[in-house]
């Protein structure tokens, strides 16, 4: 067995100044607020956007549709967890009517007025259209609309596209940590 360890941010935004622009999705995508009858549109949609990144390595249930499964009951039936900061991303072909859900965020409070992000995720072939800023911005009005004043996150170094929207949006590196993983070959 071997250890492996990969460098991770934890980021933090500070909502105190109350201005958060939540940008339009593009055509054809539709943006929808947590219940719970689309928990499973939800698993999905974190299984399709993180089963063959980097951050299945790193937490392996990531790259598992059961595994995506069992975390979103997980996070939904915490007691801090915030519907208001959580958010799914559903595709609409324009073709076939055929749905595909392509986007997720979670939100959940950590103390008083701390939350964190949970997991936001967009699948591949949905990159690069402005969607996980659509996604972020919507859980910071969130977690804003339920009193939280910071929020944290916190993303592996080796994920650039995150890391990029995270500081274009605002959140700053608190500190660099480092998680291990045994890898048996």
């Amino acid at each position: 067995m071997t250890v492996t360890y990969f460098k991770r941010y934890r980021m933090q935004f500070d909502l105190r100044d109350g201005c958060i622009d939540a940008p339009d999705l593009p055509d054809n995508y539709q943006l929808a607020r947590w219940h719970g009858n689309i928990l499973e549109a939800h698993a999905n949609a974190k299984f399709r956007s993180f089963r063959e990144e980097l951050d299945a390595n790193v937490f392996p249930c990531l790259g598992d549709a059961e595994g995506c499964l069992r975390l979103m009951k997980e996070i939904s039936c915490r007691q801090g967890f915030i519907p208001q900061a959580t958010w799914l991303v559903t595709f609409v072909d324009p073709g076939t009517g055929r749905k595909e859900n392509c986007g997720t965020v979670q939100g959940i409070r950590e103390q008083t007025d701390v939350g964190s992000i949970q997991n936001l995720g967009i699948a591949p072939i949905h990159r690069g259209k402005g969607i996980g800023t659509v996604l972020l911005a919507n859980s910071l009005k969130g977690f804003m609309s339920v009193g939280i004043k910071f929020v944290n996150l916190e993303v592996t170094a080796q994920n650039y596209g995150a890391v990029r929207l995270y500081q274009r949006m605002g959140f700053r590196t608190l500190r660099t940590v480092f998680k291990s993983i045994d890898v048996t070959y």
